[in-house]
């Protein structure tokens, strides 16, 4: 199985429940791994995963990080249906003073 590794995708989305949250957008962190089985014509494009990901939480605009993981998984396992593996974390680095915020999912498939 091969595994592609996104560390370190940032931008600014709006994400969160607080009033503050829901007006400019905040910095976002994506860590994600991506297990699959390799062919020549089944590949998964990490360049297009990264739009994917990115594109997806900034339309979206999530009031909380659980949905935004359960609607970037959904968007990865339609695109990509050869996935076997997810990892995805998504941190919110400044909403704290003296930690970093972050949720993450992980399935076998």
């Amino acid at each position: 199985m091969f595994k592609i590794i996104i560390e370190n995708l940032h931008f600014n989305a709006i994400i969160g429940i607080l009033d503050f949250e829901r007006k400019l957008p905040q910095k976002v962190v994506i860590y994600c791994e991506i297990g699959y089985y390799y062919t020549k014509d089944n590949f998964i494009d990490y360049a297009l995963t990264c739009k994917l990901l990115k594109k997806t939480m900034q339309t979206q605009k999530y009031l909380l990080l659980e949905d935004a993981l359960v609607d970037l998984e959904k968007v990865l396992l339609q695109k990509f249906p050869n996935i076997k593996l997810l990892l995805l974390k998504i941190s919110k680095p400044n909403i704290l003073k003296n930690a970093q915020a972050s949720l993450a999912i992980s399935k076998n498939y």
